[in-house]
């Protein structure tokens, strides 16, 4: 069982209460979306939840290239991608006897019902529909690694 700290950060005019994994929050992620500015986001809501270790990458192709120069414990992927799309990328992961079994988060415009259906079905653990909360990314972070 991991115990928790509180951490209390200002979001907006109400104060919100953020639990942190202590020695957990060394964590490293990937980060693979083809928008700069999606990947600064994601990686602000990273860091709000006390996670500072991340690598980017700008498509599916380069997330592999990434991974073949360090490991990682976390991947957060974008659907929609050019060269190499999210899901080609995760179906890529886990036929890898090397990386199959690091969680996949997808965060995606696509929020069909079918869409959820099918990236499940290729092997991410879980799915978040943008735009998103710190609170959102926080629960759903947490529900993988609790895998």
């Amino acid at each position: 069982m991991r115990s928790y700290n509180g951490a209390r950060t200002l979001a907006g005019n109400r104060i919100t209460d953020y639990q942190i994994w202590p020695g957990d929050n060394s964590m490293r992620f990937l980060i693979v979306d083809d928008s700069s500015t999606m990947r600064r986001i994601i990686i602000n809501t990273l860091n709000k939840l006390g996670y500072e270790d991340v690598t980017e990458a700008g498509n599916g192709r380069e997330g592999l290239d990434r991974l073949g120069s360090g490991a990682v414990d976390i991947i957060i992927t974008d659907w929609n991608m050019p060269e190499m799309t999210g899901i080609e990328f995760v179906r890529s992961l886990r036929g890898s006897s090397v990386t199959k079994n690091i969680p996949v988060l997808m965060v995606t415009t696509n929020a069909a019902k079918d869409d959820i259906v099918e990236a499940l079905k290729v092997g991410v653990n879980s799915y978040v529909v943008k735009p998103f909360t710190t609170e959102t990314m926080r629960e759903k972070i947490e529900a993988v690694l609790a895998r």
